[in-house]
C-alpha cells in the first residue's frame, strides 16, 4: 500500500471505530442542542472526526520498522516549493505534474480546519489563518523531532514550504466559511430545541442503536479492565488466557448498568439519548420499569448470556421486537406491550414528569 493510501485508510477506520463509540453521546447531545438528530449532521460531525484522524495519520505514518532509517533534515527556504509550481507550468503539464498535485494537496488539507474554525467555532478569518498556521508548526515540529524524541532523529522532512502551504488551506477554508448563513454557524442550542416532536418508529430504532452501541461499549471496556487488572494488579497470566472472568464482566456488567438506570428512570440509556419515554398502564412503577427493560435491551443481553440455547432464544426475541415494533401504535413495541405502557416524547406536557 503506497505511503499516502495508507495514512487515508487508517484515518477511515480509525474514525469509524471512535465513531461508534462517540455516536450515543453525539446522539443524546444532538437531540439536547437541536431537537433531532438529522443524517447531515451525522455526515457533517463523521467526515470532521476522519480528518482530524487524517491530520494525526498524515502527520505520523507510515512508522519506520526499525531504528534502521536514514534521518531527514530540514527545508528552510521556500525555493524548492516556488521552484516546483515554477516547474510544473513551464513543462507544460501542470495538471499531471506530481510536484505541483503535491503543492496542491498540502493547500487542499487545511482548508476544511479553516472552514471548520469558521463555520463551527465561529471565528474570524484571522483566527483560522492562526489555527492552520499553529497546527502546521505542531505537525512539522514533531515530524523534525522524531515525534517528540521517541525515535532517534526525524523520519519525516521538516518544510516550510508545507508550512506556507497548509496555512494557506486554512486561510482558503476560512474565506469558504463565509458562504455559509450565519444562522447555521456554531453549536448553539437551537431555538425548539425542547419542543416536543413526534415519535416515529425511526427514532425509536435510533434509541434502540444506542442501547445497543452503548452496552457493546461497555461490554469490551469492562473486558479489558478486568484483563489489566488480572494481568497488572494480581500477576494471573493464567486467568488472562483462561479469559471465563473477563467474559463474564463483558456479559453482565451492562446488563447490571442498564437495569440500574432503567430502574432510577424508568428509561434505557437509548431513550435518554432519543428523548423517549414509557408512561402510564396498569402495573405498579417498579414493575413497569422492570418489565420495560426486559422487552428491550434487556431481555436482549440476558438470552445472550444462555449460551447455545440462547443463540435460538435471541434470534426469536429480535424478530418478536421487530414485528411488534411495527405491529404497534407509535412503534411502542414489545417493552410497550409487555409493560402495558405507551411511548411518548419525554418533552410534552403530557409526560408524567410534568
Amino acid at each position: 500500500m503506497s505511503g499516502q493510501v495508507f495514512p487515508a485508510v487508517v484515518a477511515i477506520l480509525f474514525g469509524a471505530v471512535v465513531g461508534l463509540i462517540l455516536f450515543v453521546p453525539v446522539v443524546a447531545v444532538s437531540y439536547r442542542r437541536r431537537g433531532r438528530l438529522s443524517i447531515g449532521r451525522v455526515g457533517f460531525w463523521a467526515a470532521s472526526l476522519v480528518y482530524f484522524l487524517a491530520i494525526w495519520s498524515y502527520t505520523l505514518l507510515p512508522l519506520p520498522a526499525s531504528d534502521d532509517y536514514r534521518c531527514s533534515g530540514a527545508v528552510l527556504s521556500l525555493a524548492p516549493t516556488i521552484d516546483d509550481v515554477v516547474g510544473a507550468f513551464a513543462d507544460g503539464s501542470p495538471l499531471t505534474d506530481v510536484r505541483l498535485l503535491q503543492v496542491v494537496f498540502n493547500v487542499l488539507f487545511f482548508v476544511p480546519l479553516g472552514f471548520l474554525i469558521r463555520v463551527v467555532a465561529r471565528r474570524g478569518i484571522l483566527v483560522g489563518v492562526l489555527a492552520g498556521f499553529v497546527v502546521s508548526l505542531l505537525i512539522e515540529t514533531t515530524q523534525l523531532t522524531g515525534v517528540w524524541g521517541i525515535f532517534p532523529c526525524g523520519y519525516r522532512l521538516f518544510d516550510v514550504g508545507d508550512l506556507l502551504t497548509n496555512t494557506l488551506g486554512a486561510l482558503v477554508g476560512s474565506v469558504l466559511g463565509l458562504l455559509v448563513p450565519a444562522r447555521l454557524r456554531g453549536v448553539e442550542k437551537a431555538a425548539d430545541a425542547g419542543a416536543p416532536r413526534p415519535v416515529t418508529r425511526g427514532r425509536r430504532l435510533l434509541g434502540a442503536a444506542c442501547d445497543l452501541l452503548g452496552t457493546a461499549v461497555l461490554a469490551g471496556a469492562a473486558g479489558t479492565t478486568v484483563q489489566l487488572f488480572l494481568q497488572y494488579a494480581l500477576r494471573r497470566s493464567d486467568l488472562v488466557a483462561d479469559g471465563v472472568i473477563a467474559d463474564i464482566a463483558s456479559g453482565w456488567v451492562p446488563i447490571a448498568v442498564w437495569l440500574a438506570v432503567v430502574l432510577a428512570t424508568g428509561r434505557t440509556v437509548g431513550d435518554l439519548c432519543v428523548e423517549l419515554r414509557y408512561e402510564g398502564g396498569r402495573f405498579p412503577e417498579p414493575l413497569a420499569r422492570a418489565l420495560r427493560f426486559v422487552g428491550g435491551i434487556g431481555g436482549y443481553l440476558v438470552l445472550g448470556e444462555l449460551g447455545a440455547v440462547g443463540g435460538v432464544l435471541v434470534g426469536l426475541f429480535v424478530l418478536t421486537w421487530i414485528v411488534l415494533l411495527f405491529a404497534t401504535p407509535a412503534g411502542r413495541g414489545l417493552p410497550g406491550v409487555l409493560s402495558g405502557r405507551r411511548l411518548a416524547d419525554a418533552r410534552s406536557v403530557d409526560s408524567d414528569d410534568h
